[in-house]
This record gives structure tokens, sequence and C-alpha cells, in this order.
């Protein structure tokens, strides 16, 4: 799609002349454009770099952003060379022209001028997405982070150079709302004077600023525009090496970073009261240098895990996991889902009742009931794992006896929780036993 956006510059004496009379001039491509977008808003600061050609007086600039997403209220422009002797005097919206602005501009120079064009758009979004190669061992993992650039704000940008926010913002005006008013946009420009009659720039471009400055304080209150910002410390800039071109209507994938050999820790856990039956895969690391990592915050998104699964470097996929924004030195913890290689199976081998408690008129008032247990973990993978095993208990009064077993290792997690770490060998399986008593009534006192 070409580009909407077009600029022109009209050099003159007078301010308001007929505009059927003027000569337009069309003024070179971008020289440069940086994009800076938010992925937590639909939003995207847009620095647009041009040389523009002034003569000396007054020259007017029109900018047209017709089919795009721009918030023409959001409209800067500031010189980036001959700051002292070029001077913005304002910015008007045409009565009866829609999607158009023109600057009045005041040089003291003639010639090549850069300037820098600054606005708010929407319609640019962008999301991260990793992959992961686990090492055959599945001790350490390549991470390879991507980001994709989504292109819909109507106007083509070439050889951008992209920056993205990571981090929440709120805004009290959505942008592609702003884009959508129609004229004179809530930020009315300088009063134009009455047909026939004729300016003196340096004396009626005062008086008219003056007439309008309470129409411009009535539109400030009645239309605020602000970004508030939260959580500052949590923001990152994330700049994308190099430039990219990005038409309207497309996507790009864009490479982020790339770290070899994290280590990584894989565990397996079942727990019946939150995942049922099944044996859902844990993959954890930390985004610090101790992990090859720790350089940016990671941006949330989309993890897929592959591992390194035959001396050809073959790959089988492992499984998949969203995460949040991980700031520096933060651990992660990621769920790759149920697997069906690991499986554990408990079961009540032994239930009965004891040490009975008795009240004054001979009803029971306390007992205690013992459980055996046994618990077969197999697993049919060709690589080594280490199982987390947590058992709920339906009372804080509970004591536990494992039955000795190299593989297996028992910790009291709290008031209720029991855990055990099991540790597997390639295409193996386990069995363990354990008694669980639990005290009821006044035996529980």
């Amino acid at each position: 799609m070409k580009t909407h956006i077009h600029v022109l510059l009209v050099v003159m004496g007078l301010i308001w002349p007929a505009w059927g009379k003027v000569d337009l001039v069309t003024l070179p491509e971008r020289a440069s454009v940086q994009l800076t977008i938010y992925n937590s808003a639909d939003m995207t600061l847009v620095k647009d770099s041009r040389d523009l050609t002034l003569r000396e007086g007054i020259n007017r600039l029109e900018f047209s952003w017709a089919n795009t997403l721009i918030d023409p209220t959001s409209l800067e422009m500031l010189p980036k060379a001959f700051a002292d002797k070029i001077e913005i005097l304002g910015l008007e919206y045409p009565p009866r022209v829609g999607n158009s602005g023109v600057w009045t501009v005041r040089s003291r120079v003639s010639g090549k001028a850069p300037v820098e064009i600054t606005y708010l758009t929407s319609g640019l979004s962008w999301r991260a997405f990793y992959m992961g190669i686990l090492s055959a061992d599945e001790k350490t993992m390549k991470l390879e982070g991507y980001i994709l650039v989504a292109n819909n704000s109507g106007e083509d940008y070439q050889n951008a150079h992209v920056r993205l926010i990571v981090g929440q913002v709120h805004i009290l005006d959505q942008i592609a709302a702003l884009a959508a008013r129609p004229e004179p946009y809530g930020r009315p420009g300088l009063v134009p004077p009455a047909p026939g009659s004729r300016l003196e720039p340096d004396k009626d471009l005062a008086k008219l600023r003056e007439q309008a400055k309470p129409a411009m304080a009535r539109a400030a209150i009645a239309e605020p525009k602000e970004i508030v910002k939260e959580g500052l410390s949590e923001y990152f800039l994330y700049t994308i090496e190099g430039t990219e071109t990005i038409p309207h209507g497309w996507s790009k994938r864009l490479p982020s970073f790339n770290a070899d050999g994290v280590p990584v820790v894989n565990l397996y856990k079942y727990e019946e009261e939150r995942w049922g039956q099944a044996v859902v895969r844990m993959l954890s690391f930390k985004n610090d240098k101790e992990h090859k990592l720790g350089q940016t915050p990671i941006p949330g998104g989309m993890l897929r895990v592959y591992r390194v699964a035959d001396r050809e470097s073959h790959l089988s996929y492992e499984g998949q996991s969203s995460f949040k924004y991980i700031p520096i030195d933060e651990d992660v913890e990621l769920n790759l889902g149920p697997v069906q290689t690991v499986l554990v199976k408990p079961t009540v081998m032994d239930f009965q009742t004891d040490r009975f408690m008795y009240d004054q008129n001979g009803n029971i008032s306390g007992w205690d009931e013992i459980r055996q247990f046994k618990v077969e973990v197999n697993n049919t993978r060709d690589a080594p794992c280490r199982v987390e095993i947590t058992r709920n208990i339906a009372t804080p009064h509970w004591s536990l006896e494992l039955k000795d077993n190299a593989q297996v290792a028992y910790e009291k997690v709290d008031l209720d929780t029991a855990r055990f770490i099991v540790s597997l060998n390639p295409r193996s399986r386990i069995e363990f036993f354990y008694t669980l008593t639990t005290k009821h009534g006044t035996r529980a006192e």
C-alpha cells in the first residue's frame, strides 16, 4: 500500500491566502523514521525526520494523514538544526478540509533544514514468542527470542528504527478514537481573518494568537488527553537492531535475542487436587547472568520447547507455555502441560482404625486412621527425570512414615502437605510405600 501521509510546503508573504492561488511544493521523502510501539495499549509514538527546503520569511507546511489512524492532536514539529533561526509559530486545521493540518514556520535562513515530526498513531502492535531447544540431557537450553510486529495503521513505514515498550501503560483516550474524530479535533488553531483582509505577519499573528487563547484553554479542559504511567521501574525500552520496512497490512518477524547454554531444571509434577491423574511438566530457569541471561527483562509471550532427540540433532516437541513479563533476576517456572510419558499411580493398600478414645457415656470420641499407600512411578522416556509428588492431607493432625528407598526423598511442606521427590533413569519404573496416620476427634487434641 502506498503511503497516505504527504507533506506540502507553501512559501508566501501572507498568512491566510486563498488556497487556489498558492504554489505547493512536494517535499522529499522521510530521511528516517523511528517507531516506539507499546504492547499494553494500542499506541505508537512516531518520530518522522524530513529535510525541508525553507525560504526566509513565513513558510506554510501542510501535513495530511488520510486513511491512517494518526491522532491529529498529537502532531508536533521541532527543528533539528538552526533552532535559533527557525520558529514553529503554530499548527492550524483548515476549515472544511479533513485529515489535514498546516504549520506556520518563520525562518531566518534559506535552504535545507532538517525537522522532526512526531505524532501518536494506532494500528501497530507487537508480541513476543520464543523457541527453546533442550540439550539431550535436558540440563541446558538454547533460548531464541523473536518479536512479531503487525502494521494495520494505514501507513507504510520504510527503513524504520523499531523500539518496543515493555510494561503497562494506561491512557485516558484511545488513539484510534482520537484519530476518528471530525475536525477541528478539539484543538482549535488561530482564528482566520475576514475575507479580503491583509495581515502583517509580525504584528497580526501575535494578535490572532491572543484571540485564540480562550478557545484553546476551553478545549484543554473539555478534552484532556493524558498518559498515566504505572510502575515505572517495570518499564523497559526494547530496541530492535538495524532498520525494518513494515508496509501497511503486513506482519514481520524480527529476531530479538539468542542465548545458548541456559541452565534449566526439568521437573514433572503430580498433584491430584490440581491436575487430576495427569503428570504435568515444569521447566524453570532464572533471568540472570548465572543462567546466561539477565541483560534485559524478557517480554511476556509464548515459549515452544523442543529437545535434541538423537546424534543427528533431530528435534522432538516437548510442550509449550505462555508467560508474563520476566524482570531481571526473576525466577520463572513454566507449565509445559500434561504428559503421557511419565505416569504416577497412587493406590491405598490397607486401611484401619486404631487407638480409640471414649467419652463419659462410652461413645467413641477420638481415633486414628491408618492408611498404607503404594505409589508407582513409570518413566517411559529415553531421558532421566525427576518427579515431584504432592499429597494433600485433609487434617493438620498427621504423621507419615516412608519405607526406605534410595530413589525417593520426602519432606513435610506445611501443615497439611507432604511431598516426595523421585529420581528415575530412562525407561525405568519404581514403586515406593508409605504409611499415613491421621488423628481425629479428641485424638487430634
